[in-house]
């Protein structure tokens, strides 16, 4: 699918939808004489190379003539200063309530008229690799940040002869390329701690006072993502892996979480060769509704360097390191010291070598999604066989924040938080995300799955377990048996992790944590005007574990009551009243 660069003169005005005010003023920034076109990726590499603070280390690039660069290519490494990740309070979404495009509009054209006077570099790539979803961006940054366009040329897929014929081919689109406009060391006065703009209806975003890398990654995301959500596909946030079995039969999983949950360890295991694996991508993809087919969006790899010591085999896969050290070896050569001993979220751009076993495309339709989780209620995997449960869990997942994000002042690092679809770069409605992966579940009879990758109770959750139950579901060894009384949750018994239905603290904690859940759908209905809110299906969905923890509990009392008629409590008729008329309140009554 390819978006529109040029545009028949009769198509050029107010009655052309892919043009706004915010649009038209960071387009036309591209255009002007202080701006240099880079046209390849050895150009992009050299400015890089020579531009001031970059350091040129003494680490070959593996196999560069594949990647497109000079056989003399060496990672490169460029540091920020303080801040080392992305700050969601900058983000501001044209379309949300509140939000006053005329007023960000001339935001806009300040940002544009401050830099007149600098060098400004334009490149350009290609998000997504195949001609099922292809859209072309572009990229305008000062001169000083050569080493964010040549990482972003990087990540993303820069312009080749391959690639343009392949765009060339692919289905038009009604919509406009995406158009980025970054300077990071522009503070509008409105915001002195950054401001990342997007006005997703049009396709293009400002970043400013946003040095870090990942901004620019993950705002060229957030347009490709809005543009998928509104062409049939499901946005995706996960890593995504094929099983190829015996008899030719296959079963292809995704992954959802965030950074730090695992996804990219679940995507990339080869499970000690056992089995033959084909890798799509482990962070951004698309799943299409009409037949479940799967595109990555990015050809490399943006990951964190804390698991990876100096002499770890993946290194020699990096092509950009950000936010790590560097220092001698023995030989007197410079290399890279990462174990985030300089900072929290050192960073690297991988190549699409990591992955020996990658494919841009997956034919085969999705058999089952996990939502990765870190919620100690949850044993190390359920299993979700209701459509609407699947895909409200989805709805809010919970885990934990990283180093990968800069929080505001105060905020816990360790707190649970609900991460919808393990995706917080979304523009669009939620509800939208929840429709998409409901009729996955739905229509298309993919399973769902919740993986706790944190600690169950007070247990970590060792990674061998995790790969264990990923083997069994591929494989079709895994057995579940139903959790309590919930009718369409089930758990695989797991020794050393059973969880004890009995328990009253264990059935409180489930009351806390669909409460949890309850809390955020409820919030979402007033939330930013309610655009995020769910249809009512689903916070009915959770009313129903809710009531069914209720009938287990009068189960209990009733068998106990044989045996002992005072057990006949004002709590226990109370609790039977209510199972009894279907009413459920919004506080749950004592369990003893």
């Amino acid at each position: 699918m390819s978006t529109v660069s040029n545009y028949k003169i009769e198509d050029i005005g107010k009655v052309n939808p892919i043009f706004s005010a915010i649009r038209t003023t960071i387009e036309t920034a591209f255009y002007g004489n202080n701006v240099e076109k880079v046209l390849s990726l050895t150009e992009a590499y050299k400015l890089a190379k020579n531009s001031p603070g970059t350091i040129v280390t003494d680490m070959p690039v593996y196999k560069p003539e594949e990647i497109g660069l000079d056989k003399d290519a060496k990672i490169l490494l460029f540091n920020d200063g303080e801040v080392t990740g992305r700050f969601a309070g900058a983000r501001v979404i044209i379309g949300e309530p509140k939000v006053d495009a005329n007023q960000y509009a001339g935001i806009a054209r300040e940002a544009v008229f401050n830099t007149r006077y600098k060098k400004l570099y334009h490149a350009e790539a290609y998000i997504g690799l195949h001609e099922d979803f292809m859209v072309k961006a572009h990229l305008l940054i000062p001169e000083g940040y050569e080493n964010t366009m040549y990482s972003w040329m990087l990540n993303f897929q820069y312009i080749t002869e391959e690639y343009t014929k392949m765009y060339k081919n692919s289905k038009k689109l009604p919509e406009g390329d995406i158009y980025i406009l970054s300077d990071p060391e522009y503070y509008p006065p409105s915001h002195p701690k950054g401001l990342a703009l997007f006005e997703p209806e049009h396709n293009c975003a400002l970043l400013c006072g946003m040095k870090y890398f990942g901004e620019h990654k993950k705002g060229t995301l957030t347009l490709a993502w809005g543009i998928a959500n509104r062409n049939g596909f499901a946005s995706c946030h996960g890593g995504l892996k094929r099983y190829n079995l015996e008899n030719n039969k296959t079963y292809t999983i995704g992954v959802f979480g965030l950074s730090g949950s695992g996804k990219s360890t679940l995507t990339h295991e080869k499970h000690g060769g056992k089995y033959d694996i084909t890798i799509l991508h482990d962070d951004a993809y698309v799943i299409s509704t009409e037949d479940g087919s799967s595109v990555a969006l990015e050809p490399s790899y943006f990951d964190k360097t804390q698991d990876y010591p100096t002499n770890h085999p993946a290194n020699k896969y990096l092509l950009t390191v950000q936010n790590c050290g560097v220092t001698l070896d023995e030989e007197g050569r410079k290399v890279i010291v990462t174990e985030d001993i300089r900072n929290g979220n050192g960073r690297a751009v991988k190549s699409k070598l990591w992955a020996e076993n990658r494919v841009d495309k997956i034919d085969e339709p999705v058999d089952s999604i996990v939502w990765l989780m870190k919620d100690s209620t949850i044993p190390p995997v359920l299993k979700l066989n209701n459509p609407v449960l699947a895909s409200v869990m989805g709805a809010t997942l919970a885990t934990k924040r990283t180093t990968a994000e800069r929080l505001e002042k105060g905020v816990d690092m360790n707190a649970l938080v609900i991460e919808p679809y393990a995706n917080p770069f979304r523009t669009y409605p939620l509800s939208n995300d929840y429709e998409k992966f409901k009729e996955l579940f739905e229509n298309r009879n993919v399973s769902c799955y919740i993986f706790n990758t944190g600690h169950f109770l007070d247990k970590k959750i060792p990674k061998e377990v995790t790969l264990k139950i990923l083997e069994d579901i591929a494989t079709g060894k895994a057995e579940f048996k139903q959790l309590g009384n919930f009718s369409d949750v089930e758990y695989m018994e797991v020794e050393g992790f059973m969880p004890n239905m009995e328990s009253k603290e264990y059935k409180e904690m489930w009351v806390n944590s669909i409460k949890y859940r309850k809390d955020f759908l409820k919030e979402m209905e007033t939330f930013k005007g309610g655009r995020d809110k769910l249809p009512e299906e689903a916070l009915s969905a959770l009313e129903k574990l809710e009531k069914e923890i209720l009938e287990w509990n009068l189960q209990i009392e009733e068998k106990m009551g044989k045996f002992c008629p005072s057990f006949f409590t004002p709590s226990f008729i109370k609790q039977k009243s209510l199972i009894k008329n279907k009413k459920i309140g919004d506080k749950i009554p004592t369990l003893w």
